[in-house]
């Protein structure tokens, strides 16, 4: 006679599950096993047991200590007077399901069932690619997550700023991006069967440069002068230099350019009065270019730390000063 049915996972310290008396079917008791473990089903019977057998759903996996299954991971751990125990090594999804133990008595035969569930570690089977994009452009990323549960899937930009939550989508949709916005994102699948799945997905966003630093700079004739531009821009910005309208080439009169990343200068080994004057950067990527006037002056000349609205007021000032002078002269 059947007594009681328990199916436990064959991990050290595991606790069966049992469905308790047998005496009539029960309904399907919930079991669970991490993908890639061991799972043993065991049958506790009594001698009044005539015949016993292991089914997964309809298809019968051992009768007795015959096995009919053709799967060389299941394999019989009992048959004795008080217990019939089978045990599927490297369980995978595909086990899931009911299983039955079946056995037949002198008055008629009983059954009693379990529901295996067979858990699987958040895997992302699906990630965008690095994408770089104009600002201003909309974006979409995508990273879909294999899991049993099913995993939860959360974005994260992984900003200079630190870990900013963005959304629980496996979409995530960024419309107008700005250059803030650039960097890495993050998405992550969770399920609690195991470790999270963390993948990466990195964003550039080109945007036309701006010139952040430029400032007038005073210099002694004989000694060396300096200029400096300092332009933000994606893809980064290439530099030129001119005075006036005349471009200026790098080791000639006496000067050298250098432009690194963000950063150029012009240098003045030499500084003669005919180098004092105003300069003007110019800042230019595939997006756009931008430009910043800056002053070259000696000792004791007037200027205005590099705003150039001033230089034109100022500039405005100086020439109706003149002209009224030569009105009243004349």
């Amino acid at each position: 006679m059947l007594n009681t049915f328990l199916v436990e996972e064959s991990l050290s310290g595991g606790v069966p599950v049992r469905s308790g008396d047998a005496t009539f079917p029960k309904a399907m008791d919930n079991v669970t096993v991490r993908q890639g473990e061991s799972a043993t089903l065991r049958c506790t019977v009594d001698d009044r047991v005539t015949r016993v057998a292991w089914l997964n759903r309809s298809t019968i996996l051992y009768a007795g200590n015959d096995k009919w299954s053709i799967d060389n991971r299941v394999v019989i751990l009992s048959n004795t007077k008080t217990q019939y125990s089978i045990k599927i090594h490297n369980v995978d999804v595909y086990d899931e399901g009911p299983y039955t133990c079946s056995v037949q008595t002198d008055n008629h035969p009983k059954t009693s069932r379990v529901h295996l569930i067979v858990q699987v570690p958040p895997q992302i089977v699906n990630i965008s690619s690095d994408i770089t994009v104009n600002e201003g452009s909309s974006v979409t990323l995508m990273c879909l997550a294999f899991g049993r549960p099913e995993p939860t899937v959360t974005w994260r930009h992984l900003s200079g700023k630190g870990q900013g939550f963005v959304s629980e989508d496996e979409y995530l949709e960024i419309t107008g991006i700005t250059r803030e916005q650039s960097g890495e994102y993050e998405c992550s699948a969770v399920n609690d069967v195991a470790v999270p799945d963390v993948r990466k997905v990195k964003v550039t966003v080109n945007y036309p440069p701006y010139i952040s630093n430029a400032k007038n700079t005073g210099a002694s004739v004989g000694q060396k002068g300096i200029l400096q531009c300092e332009a933000s821009a994606v893809p980064v910005a290439e530099f030129q230099w001119f005075k006036e309208d005349t471009r200026l080439a790098n080791g000639l009169e006496g000067v050298r350019i250098e432009s690194k990343g963000r950063l150029s200068t012009l240098t003045f080994f030499n500084v003669s009065e005919k180098d004092y004057g105003n300069y003007t950067c110019v800042a230019t990527n595939k997006l756009g270019n931008t430009n910043a006037s800056i002053i070259l002056y000696g000792p004791g000349a007037v200027h205005d730390g590099g705003n150039a609205a001033s230089r034109v007021a100022t500039g405005l000032c100086l020439w109706a000063a003149l002209l009224a002078r030569l009105l009243l002269d004349f």
